[in-house]
């Protein structure tokens, strides 16, 4: 992970960030001595036991064991990628990161169409404000907006002209090869080219980061077709993308749910209303992508779609994605003919809130669904039913969860549980998975005592690492994650370069090195007067532990040789066990004298 940049920058990245002032941004933090403290914002607990320390630039939840760097935090928190959150912080620390020739290309696409697109956003948003548009204000009046909200959302208006937004491009200096590449025109077949969008309502769909990244189009009338959207560009896949997003995160994260809705009027309506947490899926199934990308902010979701059969379809198609990101996923059933937009201008918002809060679990909405087109009575409909109830059934980690669904199904459908878990094993996806569900819980660092508290002072004070290194090697430790650390330490030390802990978290990567690192560093310090003491002991008793094992080893190997078998062997072994005996001895003989 850490090799996708430089290790000079990364460790220059975070030189210059106060983790303290990056989390603080994100939480309240509460000086504890020479750390801070607070709730984790991972787990839920009412006592504080996530720890943040100034001096070391890291962090460890005591609680469910998260830890990091600055780097970590962001990723933990925000959903980031690696790459994603050095960037962040880059640009915070104010550093150029270095790029390719390939990604500076890629970046300077990316950037023109950023840039195109952000002016193509205020030429329809001038349209709409303007007194010619009259009309078009008028029908979203109609439709239930105010001003303020078309502003907050920056919809716009298309003129009906052929060439509206392509000459106000050229005056701009953009050339029709960009204007094709962000899909605002289309090539003719004579030759030349026209507006994508005319004589529509413009919604501008925009990242978390508020860029612009394609449009959605409404005719005002009922034509066909409603809805025209941007195609897919350099910048805009629509699978990877949420609308509404920009301005529901925060909401989202408060609120630990959100609300996914279908259309742009449908998480526009109940936003203006009240409902903060929404976003719209910019089609009618949501992706993985998609469903990852609202993990960030929360695991819970709430599915609000149409009541027609599409907007069921959807639905169902997208639990299952939910289960496998290990998402909590209820569903709200509108009744027939109302979608999320027309329901809260008839009913209100207090209603649709009212829905959510008795949303259906998603096991309870899929086999209601699935009893409305099969006949459950009947054997082909039970049939019909397990199967697909089994495959979501198949999808949860928590084999807790996934025995409660069988036993919930079987007594729905009048139907063994045998027969049920008969039928899930055979199938692939139905094959228990080994890994238990990923929420977080208690880690507790479990290492051999000693090699913790020797990892632990090395950490704690440089002057020790040399002391260590003078009688021990990194094989002295049994555990491989000790091993590695004490390995990397010596190593940077023998090239003079300072140990610190948010630094060998980047250079180790792994989540349970992390854990070890930091759980180890908050620790507290062992005092500096006992430090010899301590380090002579850690050390005999180490390299006693050590001769043990590999007079196990050579045990079982002299035992496991058969009479006559290979005398030479055999002789060298019993040498090399004597060898061994003989340094126990003398060992347990000086140890005694020091007591």
């Amino acid at each position: 992970m850490a090799g996708l940049f430089p290790e000079n920058i990364l460790e220059d990245i975070l030189n210059r960030i106060d983790i303290v002032e990056l989390i603080s941004g994100y939480i309240p933090l509460k000086r504890a001595g020479r750390n801070f403290k607070a709730l984790c914002p991972f787990h839920q607990e009412k006592t504080p036991s996530f720890m943040v320390s100034p001096d070391r630039q890291i962090y460890h939840c005591f609680g469910c064991g998260v830890s990091g760097n600055a780097f970590r935090f962001l990723m933990q928190y925000e959903r980031f990628e690696f790459p994603e959150a050095v960037e962040l912080l880059a640009k915070k620390a104010g550093i150029t990161l270095p790029q390719t020739k390939e990604d500076n290309r890629a970046i300077s696409l990316a950037t023109q169409l950023f840039k195109i697109n952000e002016i193509a956003a205020l030429f329809y948003e001038h349209n709409l404000s303007s007194s010619a548009a009259a009309s078009v204000k008028q029908y979203l009046l109609k439709r239930g907006l105010n001003a303020k909200t078309a502003g907050l959302f920056r919809l716009g208006f298309a003129w009906d002209k052929w060439d509206g937004l392509l000459n106000h491009l050229r005056s701009k200096g953009i050339s029709l090869a960009l204007m094709e590449k962000a899909g605002l025109v289309l090539p003719k077949e004579g030759g030349g080219y026209y507006d994508r969008f005319r004589n529509r309502i413009i919604f501008a769909i925009l990242d978390i980061k508020n860029r612009v990244l394609g449009f959605g189009a409404r005719v005002l009338d009922q034509s066909l077709p409603k809805y025209l959207n941007s195609p897919e560009t350099p910048i805009y896949i629509k699978g990877r993308n949420l609308y509404g997003l920009n301005l529901a995160k925060e909401a989202i994260r408060d609120n630990d749910c959100a609300v996914v809705v279908e259309g742009y009027l449908d998480c526009i309506t109940p936003y203006q209303e009240g409902l903060s947490n929404v976003v719209a899926s910019l089609g009618t199934a949501l992706t993985p992508e998609q469903v990852r990308l609202l993990k960030r902010y929360t695991r819970n979701v709430v599915m609000v779609y149409d009541a027609d059969a599409a907007g069921q379809m959807a639905t169902l198609r997208t639990l299952d994605v939910f289960i496998e990101e290990e998402m909590g996923v209820r569903v709200v059933s509108l009744p027939q003919g109302f979608d999320p937009d027309s329901f809260v201008r008839r009913h209100g918002i207090e209603q649709l809130k009212e829905r959510i809060r008795q949303a259906e679990d998603l096991f309870d909405y899929k086999l209601r669904m699935l009893s409305q087109r099969y006949d459950s009575k009947k054997i082909e409909g039970k049939s019909a039913i397990s199967l697909s109830m089994l495959e979501t059934i198949s999808k949860f980690k928590n084999a807790v969860l996934k025995s409660e669904y069988i036993k919930k199904l079987g007594q729905k459908l009048d139907v063994r549980e045998e027969a049920l878990l008969e039928e899930l094993a055979k199938s692939k996806s139905g094959r228990m998975r080994q890994q238990a569900f990923s929420g977080l819980t208690q880690k507790e660092v479990s290492i051999n005592p000693t090699e913790k508290l020797l990892l632990k002072m090395m950490l704690q004070e440089s002057t020790f690492i040399n002391r260590i290194k003078e009688v021990l090697v990194p094989e002295d430790f049994q555990d491989e994650r000790t091993a590695r650390i004490v390995s990397l330490i010596f190593e940077l030390d023998r090239h003079g370069k300072t140990i610190e802990p948010q630094h060998l978290i980047n250079h180790l990567g792994d989540e349970d090195f992390t854990r070890v690192i930091c759980e180890l560093t908050l620790a507290p310090d062992t005092l500096e007067q006992d430090a010899e003491r301590v380090i002579d002991d850690c050390t005999r008793r180490l390299k006693r532990e050590r001769l043990q094992l590999e007079k196990r080893r050579l045990h079982e190997e002299i035992m496991a040789l058969k009479p006559g078998e290979d005398d030479e062997q055999l002789r060298r072994l019993i040498e090399q066990f004597q060898d061994l005996a003989k340094v126990t001895t003398r060992q347990a003989k000086n140890l005694s004298q020091k007591e």
